[in-house]
């Protein structure tokens, strides 16, 4: 889209057109002390040369994942991707992270959207996904929304990332949902709390598995209780690599999988792009968001695909549709097709094991320091909490001194769990890079008790 700058003359005419005087009359309803009454604070503009400089400049202070040893997780994890996925994405004819509207766009986006689907009811033994939407947290406000479209109620574990809780919060405010929460007995759910909680107006009832703790759920418990109360049952994915080895969703009673799927779609990255997943039975394939390519049949009998079932957003009355998604994570779409596509079943179940491998053994190494305790109750995959001697705040500072991020700090979501931190072990952590952490925690630990 080009950029069109509007001239003093052409403010004029626009303002003259709908009756206004000025650009301010436009946000006269936003009140004076909330608005940014100054110019931005940006610098004066550079030529090219000066500005690679500064922008180099600035971002040799950032520190990535290939500069230190990181044990952080907690819904961003840095999993390993074949150096063949960056250099197809960057093939011109896939470069683009614009979405398909026109049923005629071409057959290789078609095919890439299909088998991406495809591959998402694999991993999680479901019938029918669509082309992705924007994040995990967005696929868990869809599914809320499939599954509520009757019923105005949904019961969230406390067990689910806290920030895929507010965004369903934020989404169920404007809907007239009420989101109820379950509790916890220990680091996993507590059945009595969802009993309690679960009655005939319930819509759905979600968890996270493994959960935000790094457990594993009993889905199929879970799935029982929702389904006495005719209720959905919904099941949010937090690292996608755990369906390398654990047993899919789709198999345990689930009725919507969300999930997260940018560890297999591109590096870490700030806050993104993240890339949503969301699959479901035949039975609710109409309520889907967003848009579905499906394989059919030319004229002359060739296979075809095509993009079909968009009734639920732009192509009919807005007020009518149950969901106003517009867009998906086409490349990113496109990146976990490729990396799974590498991996294939095999490599996606090794790099699972090893994994869950390197978090048993630093779970016993660090457990073997004084003063620290696993709080995890029950199995967990690939991330535990650990109750520490001191503040999991002061522990992350130290160790970064030392080339190392330690660990997610709880008491960022839960105030009261200020010693306690959720480290998280890839695939790419070594023995000799756990031993070390171990060893630098012992010793900061032992400064810090008695100084």
């Amino acid at each position: 889209m080009n950029y069109l700058p509007a001239t003093e003359e052409d403010k004029k005419k626009m303002l003259e057109r709908i009756g206004l005087d000025s650009v301010d009359d436009l946000f006269k309803d936003i009140p004076d002390n909330v608005k940014l009454n100054r110019p931005l604070n940006l610098p004066e503009g550079m030529s090219e040369y000066e500005l690679k400089k500064k922008i180099k400049s600035m971002s040799s202070q950032n520190q990535n994942m290939d500069q230190v040893i990181s044990f952080l997780g907690g819904g961003a994890y840095d999993h390993y991707m074949p150096a063949l996925v960056d250099h197809l994405l960057s093939r011109s004819e896939w470069y683009t992270a614009y979405t398909p509207y026109q049923p005629e766009i071409s057959q290789g986006t078609l095919q890439s959207i299909f088998e991406f689907q495809t591959m998402v009811c694999e991993l999680f033994s479901m019938d029918v996904s669509n082309a992705s939407v924007y994040d995990g947290a967005n696929a868990l406000c869809e599914a809320m929304i499939m599954a509520c479209d009757r019923k105005k109620e949904i019961i969230l574990s406390e067990a689910i990332h806290p920030e895929y809780i507010e965004t369903v919060e934020t989404y169920a405010n404007g809907l007239g949902i009420e989101v109820k929460k379950a509790g916890l007995a220990g680091t996993i759910t507590s059945m009595d709390e969802l009993k309690a909680s679960i009655n005939d107006k319930t819509g759905a009832v979600a968890v996270q598995y493994p959960n935000f703790f790094g457990n594993i759920e009993d889905l199929k418990a879970v799935a029982d209780l929702a389904h006495e109360h005719k209720a959905m049952f919904i099941v949010v994915v937090g690292d996608i690599v755990s369906m390398g080895m654990l047993e899919a969703p789709g198999n345990l009673g689930a009725d919507i999988v969300v999930g997260e799927g940018m560890s297999l779609a591109g590096p870490i990255n700030f806050s993104g792009p993240s890339i949503g997943l969301i699959a479901t039975t035949k039975k609710n394939v109409r309520k889907l968001p967003g848009r579905i390519v499906g394989l059919t049949e030319d004229k002359d009998g060739k296979r075809a695909f095509v993009l079909t079932l968009q009734a639920r957003e732009q192509h009919i009355r807005r007020e009518k549709a149950s969901s106003n998604i517009c867009s998906n994570q086409a490349l990113h779409a496109l990146a976990t097709n490729i990396t799974l596509s590498a991996l294939g079943t095999k490599g996606l179940k090794e790099m699972a094991l090893k994994s869950m491998r390197n978090a048993s053994y630093a779970m016993k190494r660090f457990t073997a320091i004084e003063g620290v305790e696993l709080v995890n109750k029950g199995h967990f995959f690939n991330e535990f909490a650990l109750k520490l001697p001191v503040p999991a705040k002061l522990l992350n500072k130290r160790l970064l001194k030392k080339g190392i991020f330690g660990c997610v700090d709880l008491s960022r979501f839960y105030p009261e769990r200020v010693n306690e931190g959720l480290f998280f072990l890839s695939e790419f952590r070594t023995k000799e890079e756990i031993d070390l952490a171990a060893q630098y925690m012992e010793v900061i630990f032992n400064e810090q008790l008695f100084k």
